[in-house]
């Protein structure tokens, strides 16, 4: 059992470790994925995920807007982290024009509880097993979360980042986008 425990530790220590990882991709393309390699915006938007109400929502409804797309759990203590700036951003930038979405990837029965709780303002899509398949395909192979994407109007990849990110990184990735 200690054996077990160690490892898991060592696992979990290794693994927050290596989730802080940026790319704005037009300056230096995410290491997983060559910029010419790199999914196009229409990746994001062929996704449909399932809302808090139970009912579809489909990433393709946000085309034409720059949009955030950050890939986050209940149980991610970096993500716990991250919340505050993203609720302030959203705050900011919503009547600008942008659009934050949260995808959790867990399965969805803690998620509205936890929204509330935490005072999220913005839309959260729930979607385990295609959240974590499209967190993937936008080029976090590790799955590290929290995970956020952004995508300026044009619908392309502008900026990822695997870890927790602030308000102020956001911030200067989003002004100019708009």
């Amino acid at each position: 059992m200690n054996n077990w425990l160690a490892g898991m530790l060592v696992f979990f220590l290794w693994s927050y470790g290596a989730v802080a990882e940026e790319s704005p991709v037009k300056e230096s393309p995410v290491k997983e994925f060559p910029a010419r390699e790199f999914p196009s915006g229409e990746t994001v938007f062929a996704a449909t995920f399932t809302g808090l109400d139970g009912k579809p929502v489909a990433l393709a409804d946000f085309k034409g807007k720059p949009l955030v797309l950050n890939f986050w759990a209940t149980w991610c203590p970096p993500c716990l982290k991250e919340i505050p700036d993203l609720v302030e951003i959203h705050s900011r930038y919503a009547a600008r024009g942008v659009a934050l979405v949260g995808v959790a990837v867990e399965e969805a029965a803690r998620v509205p509880e936890f929204v509330k709780t935490h005072n999220i303002n913005y839309p959260i899509v729930t979607g385990r097993d295609k959240g974590i398949w499209l967190l993937q395909t936008l080029g976090n192979k590790a799955a590290g979360l929290p995970y956020t994407v952004v995508l300026d109007r044009s619908g392309n990849i502008v900026f990822t980042k695997r870890g927790a990110v602030t308000r102020e990184r956001i911030e200067q990735v989003l002004d100019p986008l708009l």
